[in-house]
């Protein structure tokens, strides 16, 4: 039997409003709240919480001395149309990209995120 379950991804970031917009956009949902927290609720799946965390420093990636905590896989059709989209919504690349399985970005405030081929 389980402890507990999980409620939402929690992600620290200057701009909460900002990148609950970058992920609204990338996956569909409405943004709620404002101020420092702001959730994103995404239809069929579970939500994204945006908290404001003054003096944020985006992890590094790859980075073996500095951990990046965790990142975020998101299951797409297309790599090289979601690629484009999210480039065009100001992720970047963390690694040369072009592979056929997934490729790997930075949201606005940093966090890395993969694309993944389904």
């Amino acid at each position: 039997m389980a402890l507990a379950k999980l409620g939402v991804v929690v992600l620290d970031c200057p701009d909460p409003r900002a990148l609950a917009g970058f992920y609204a956009e990338v996956l569909g949902g409405t943004v709620e709240g404002d101020g420092d927290w702001v959730d994103l609720k995404v239809p069929g799946g579970s939500a994204l919480a945006f908290q404001r965390a003054p003096g944020h420093v985006p992890p590094r990636w790859p980075a073996g001395d500095a951990s990046q905590q965790f990142h975020l896989d998101l299951v797409v059709e297309d790599l090289d149309t979601a690629e484009k989209g999210v480039l065009a919504l100001g992720a970047k690349p963390l690694a040369e990209q072009g592979g056929k399985s997934f490729r790997v970005y930075a949201d606005p405030a940093g966090h890395p995120f993969c694309l993944c081929a389904c």
